[in-house]
């Protein structure tokens, strides 16, 4: 596989020290990669609107014009799966950070062995996402990503998954669909599986999730839940 990687800032020698950092990290781990960089978040933008292959995206925060905080929410709206590295001077953004799932912040100056530790984590993150779950639904096998699964929620013997895509339901025991799921999904009580991606809030006894819908958390699942999300992201 070719891991297409963006890199978007508007100040030259940061994009070609990035550029050579990517390739040098890619070269040193037999990792194919196509990178393309780009010196504006609407430059980029034109290029997303046309081709939306994009692996990974290094992407400034600070730039004249669109910041980098506004592009990703924009790329966020059509794009679950890309994985959104900022680069900043500052840490002031950690929370927009946070609402746009960016995988991580890489403080100027770059270090090289922090830029090849998140990039790993980039490429772990994309073979996780590829992932599916196959279900049966009006007579034909549907492939559900599992990036775009909610939660799901058990009632006797039946499993309803909700997902970006629409509900499903399938005769299943919870710890059944728990076994075909990964990392990602946490077990919030006796009833619910959810996603930690999707998590826009916890509290001691509810979950909300960013379209706002809202699970119920077993009493005693607090702490854990939380130490799930910070281990995850």
């Amino acid at each position: 596989m070719t891991y297409q990687i963006a890199i978007c800032d508007d100040e030259s020698i940061i994009l070609k020290l990035l550029e050579g950092l990517v390739r040098r990290w890619a070269e040193k781990n037999n990792i194919k990669v196509k990178v393309e960089i780009f010196s504006s978040s609407e430059s980029f933008l034109f290029t997303y609107e046309e081709d939306k292959r994009f692996d990974i995206l290094l992407l400034d925060i600070e730039m004249s014009g669109m910041n980098g905080v506004d592009l990703a929410q924009i790329i966020r709206e059509q794009n679950k799966s890309i994985q959104i590295i900022f680069i900043t001077g500052y840490m002031n953004y950690i929370a927009q950070g946070y609402d746009v799932e960016a995988l991580n912040y890489l403080l100027k100056p770059v270090n090289e062995d922090k830029l090849f530790e998140v990039l790993h984590k980039a490429i772990e993150r994309i073979s996780v996402s590829e992932k599916v779950l196959y279900i049966e639904s009006n007579g034909e096998m549907i492939q559900l990503p599992l990036h775009s699964i909610l939660y799901a929620e058990v009632d006797r013997n039946y499993i309803t998954i909700y997902s970006l895509e629409g509900k499903y339901t399938r005769k299943q025991t919870l710890k059944e669909l728990e076994d075909e799921l990964d990392k990602r999904f946490f077990r919030a009580g006796r009833s619910f599986l959810v996603n930690l991606m999707h998590i826009k809030r916890t509290s001691r006894t509810e979950v909300e999730l960013k379209n706002g819908d809202i699970i119920p958390l077993s009493r005693g699942r607090y702490e854990e839940i939380n130490q799930a999300i910070i281990n995850y992201f």
